[in-house]
């Protein structure tokens, strides 16, 4: 039996955090539908103390998005809190999502305060969270540099004050994947209770492991992931979901499965590309427009063989029509003969020797070669 993971998708909470990738309530609600669609299971769809626009953009998502549980974030303040509970009285499954810090760097250097009195404002939190929902996230900010022991007594105080989710961020990105994931291993084996709540994880990618990471803290129990499409977010942005998921379908020594219906990955990578004006680098994992192109004359022949040879994903998996042989001066006869037999060029093999020079020195000086370039070599012979 696969172990169930839920996806927490934060998108529009998170991602939005990057500079320049705001959306208006109409694009919110056009990507919720997206990640709908998508088979999230949580959309964590903003944080409405922040301004008036986030709350109503919570408020109208709440009102078409009906399948998936509909997230506000919220310090642990009442005031943060009231208005989480506002935004979402309209969600038909609804979470409030309470945070504070549990590092010393941020309790020193942010709050100013002490590990006990930062524990009881997480704690009131908690339980002042629960008076309108019944679904309470609770996160520890910062415990990827927390103390092990102090943590493992913040989230049982947590579990105990009601919370239904416990949430160990690695918020710098800070963290090795053995570290983290011996972390989550840690809390699994000291706090009580904790078999009864959903563990979860929110990695950054300073360092470039929010990948590493989460698949980390997923092999050692833990069974949500908080992610974003494309890997958006505060500054090097965040696990990308497009990498978790494929990560736990691919690898079936997990042992674990999702919700998500892959197929739908590269439109909902699209769609959010396009609406938070934010490119996607070409050679992104699963997403990337290279990520399914081979230009390498060793890796073509092998592609036209056996796509297994260099492909762990089939493109349809995700969305993607097909896998690509680039033509450039790389390439081996066996994608050149590939491309003259697609334009239905019947080639033999002393023709193909004889144009596959011509190619070499046009490729050279072209860098890619198009259909209209291989009809111009074709002329020529």
């Amino acid at each position: 039996m696969k172990r169930q993971i839920f996806v927490f998708d934060t998108t529009l909470r998170d991602g939005e955090q990057a500079p320049g990738c705001q959306l208006n309530v109409i694009e919110k609600i056009e990507v919720a539908q997206a990640l709908d669609g998508l088979g999230v299971d949580i959309i964590e769809t903003g944080f409405p103390i922040s301004s008036p626009g986030d709350l109503k953009s919570i408020i109208e998502v709440s009102k078409v998005v009906k399948r998936p549980v509909i997230c506000a974030l919220a310090r642990a303040i009442k005031e943060d809190i009231d208005a989480a509970a506002t935004s979402l009285e309209k969600a038909k499954r609804k979470r409030i999502h309470t945070f504070i810090s549990s590092s010393d760097i941020h309790i020193k250097h942010q709050f100013r305060s002490t590990r006990e009195k930062i524990l009881q404002q997480g704690i009131e939190a908690v339980k002042y969270a629960k008076k309108f929902a019944e679904d309470v996230e609770f996160s520890a900010m910062d415990a990827g540099r927390t103390e092990n022991a102090f943590l493992a007594k913040f989230i049982e105080e947590a579990i105990k004050a009601g919370a239904t989710t416990v949430n160990i961020p690695d918020t710098t990105g800070y963290c090795l994947p053995e570290e983290f994931g011996a972390k989550i291993k840690y809390l699994f084996a000291n706090v009580k209770g904790i078999d009864k709540v959903v563990v979860s994880v929110h990695c950054h990618n300073d360092l470039g492991l929010a990948t590493a990471n989460t698949i980390a803290s997923v092999i050692n129990g833990a069974t949500q992931i908080e992610v974003t499409v494309n890997g958006l977010g505060e500054r090097a942005g965040n696990t990308a979901l497009e990498e978790a998921v494929m990560i736990i379908k691919t690898r079936q020594d997990l042992n674990c499965k999702t919700n998500i219906n892959s197929e739908k990955i590269a439109q909902t990578s699209r769609l959010v590309s396009r609406l938070m004006r934010m490119p996607v680098q070409a050679n992104k994992a699963i997403v990337g427009r290279n990520a399914f192109a081979h230009s390498s004359g060793i890796h073509q022949n092998g592609v036209l063989k056996n796509r297994l040879n260099y492909e762990i994903i089939s493109p349809d998996e995700v969305g993607i029509g097909s896998s690509q042989l680039i033509l450039t001066a790389r390439s081996g006869r066996s994608a050149l003969r590939h491309h003259l037999e697609r334009l239905d060029y019947e080639i033999s093999q002393e023709k193909l020797n004889s144009l596959y020079q011509k190619f070499l020195e046009f490729a050279d000086k072209k860098k890619d070669i198009n259909d209209d370039d291989l009809h111009l070599l074709m002329g020529q012979i």
